[in-house]
């Protein structure tokens, strides 16, 4: 089997139209080195920017946007709309067969409501792994904007919550999560590894707060559920981000147990 990479794409990498030319180069190389590539993106900004010319509210608990009726619809219209044709474009002008969806479509990921304080958050409870098999062994990239449809309305999936899950179903080899942010900072410092009582730690200390903490939990979700997968959060902003990551740049995160390790240090 080829190697089989997810990758989350979020930050600054979403809101410029020349790193979205180099992270799409990227892609187009590892396709081209014969991998198969799925691309995740989330797009906050966007869609703050999007409410906030609606006259919405941005609230947050736990760093999860709490999503009601007008703002779920700001999510559908920022994220399967603009972000998604924009790093769709980006692709397709690198010459990738790229192809944006959104978890509606052919019930790419069925969710279900994840807490009722956050009103239309969803958690993904399965995923249509046979449409990521066929688009990809035709040739496609599939860009996933993080919106499923439960129970006659959109949830908003927070993109890297959804990565695991559909990173398990892809039998994913690599799992990336990209973004402005190089690596998870202890005091300014890079941190090489963390498994799950290292990031413990760190969330104790106060290291890992705000919309990192969710991050974090997903990319350990990730490597609980693929443990020879390599789970890696790094910049988005490199020449070559995928081939940067992969080489062991940003933090890794492993499978470790509860209480066997703590976090190591560049």
């Amino acid at each position: 089997m080829s190697r089989r990479i997810v990758v989350k794409v979020g930050g600054a990498i979403l809101d410029d139209a020349g790193a979205r030319s180099r992270f799409a180069a990227a892609v187009a190389a590892a396709r081209e080195a014969g991998a198969q590539v799925v691309v995740v993106h989330g797009g906050g900004a966007q869609v703050s920017r999007l409410m906030g010319s609606l006259g919405l509210e941005a609230r947050r608990i736990r760093g999860l946007r709490v999503t009601d009726a007008a703002t779920a619809r700001a999510v559908v219209q920022g994220l399967r709309g603009e972000v998604n044709a924009e790093l769709t474009a980006a692709l397709v002008d690198q010459g990738v067969s790229a192809l944006g969806l959104s978890g509606v479509d052919d019930r790419l990921m069925t969710a279900e409501i994840l807490d009722p304080a956050l009103e239309q958050v969803g958690r993904v409870t399965a995923v249509n792994a046979g449409l990521l098999e066929a688009l990809c062994g035709q040739g496609y990239v599939p860009v996933v904007a993080t919106v499923a449809h439960a129970q006659g309305q959109f949830l908003n999936v927070n993109a890297d919550d959804a990565v695991a899950p559909i990173a398990e179903a892809f039998c994913a080899t690599a799992v990336l999560f990209l973004s402005d942010v190089a690596a998870v900072l202890d005091g300014g410092a890079p941190i090489s590894s963390i498994d799950g009582a290292a990031a413990e730690q760190l969330v104790g200390r106060e290291v890992v707060t705000g919309g990192m903490l969710p991050k974090v939990q997903a990319a350990l979700d990730a490597a609980r559920r693929l443990p020879e997968a390599t789970v890696r959060m790094a910049s988005g902003l490199a020449s070559d981000p995928i081939e940067s990551a992969l080489a062991g740049g940003g933090t890794l995160f492993v499978a470790g147990a509860a209480g066997s390790e703590e976090a190591v240090h560049v």
